[in-house]
């Protein structure tokens, strides 16, 4: 059976959108795998299944490129968000049920697409490195030589580390620019390399530089290399609520698999 595909982007974190709302197709690791191959498939960060929901809009299945389908994908939420509106399916404002929790999504003044977080609570602090969850884990590291760095070599090893098994974590290396600005590169476990933008990982670098001290500023651009995205927070008694990350997500192309 062929396969109806649209590929959307941020930042050039791209992803492969499938809308399987009448529940046709049965995809198989491999099979994802195969699709997001970039030298024998259409070539993706990520797979993106549009399904029903009972609970919310719209339902998103995701899918690293190795076919597991893994947690909350901040860009890919964002382009979920954009193919619905695309198909018809939402309006400028929607729900939408990931890992059986409910995300807010809507266009913001700015014409972008906005993604309303999970609240941030818990933040392990250790010399210049944090380690949070926003919606998927997160290792985030100050580091002055951001350009120098081997993202992938460096971040294999610290997501395989004793310290992070069994499931690992995303890793991010981060250079401030300015207090309102910070600077970027993550690796990504699924992907298992460095990918040119990172949602959870921008929203995580945001909250941990804040913790760290390292700004006061409760409205940030992470600036990857893919393109610049925003993070804004409310800081609580308990941490970090109100948290939104926002920034394009563009339709490049669609096909038959």
């Amino acid at each position: 059976m062929k396969i109806k595909f649209d590929k959307y982007e941020s930042g050039g974190n791209d992803f492969v959108l499938i809308d399987d709302r009448r529940n046709l197709h049965d995809l198989t690791s491999t099979k994802i795998r195969d699709i997001c191959s970039r030298n024998f498939g259409v070539g993706s960060d990520g797979l993106i299944i549009l399904k029903n929901s009972r609970i919310a809009d719209i339902k998103m299945l995701y899918f690293n490129s190795d076919g597991k389908q893994s947690t909350l994908c901040g860009n890919g939420t964002r382009c979920l968000f954009s193919f619905a509106l695309s198909l018809g399916v939402i309006k400028k404002r929607a729900t939408i049920e990931i890992s059986d929790e409910i995300y807010t999504a809507k266009i913001s003044n700015k014409n972008l697409v906005s993604l309303k977080m999970k609240n941030i609570n818990k933040i392990i602090l250790s010399d210049n490195k944090a380690f949070l969850n926003s919606g998927s884990p997160h290792h985030v590291e100050i580091t002055d030589d951001l350009d120098q760095i081997s993202v992938k070599k460096k971040g294999a090893k610290i997501r395989f580390s004793m310290k992070y098994l069994p499931n690992g974590t995303n890793v991010n290396f981060c250079n401030k620019i300015s207090d309102k600005k910070f600077e970027i590169r993550t690796y990504e476990r699924g992907v298992e390399n460095e990918t040119l933008s990172c949602g959870t990982g921008a929203t995580a670098t945001a909250v941990a530089v804040h913790a760290m001290g390292l700004t006061s500023q409760t409205e940030i651009i992470i600036q990857t290399k893919g393109g610049g995205l925003t993070v804004s927070f409310e800081v609580s008694k308990k941490g970090y609520k109100n948290i939104f990350l926002e920034g394009p997500a563009k339709f490049v192309f669609k096909g038959e698999y």
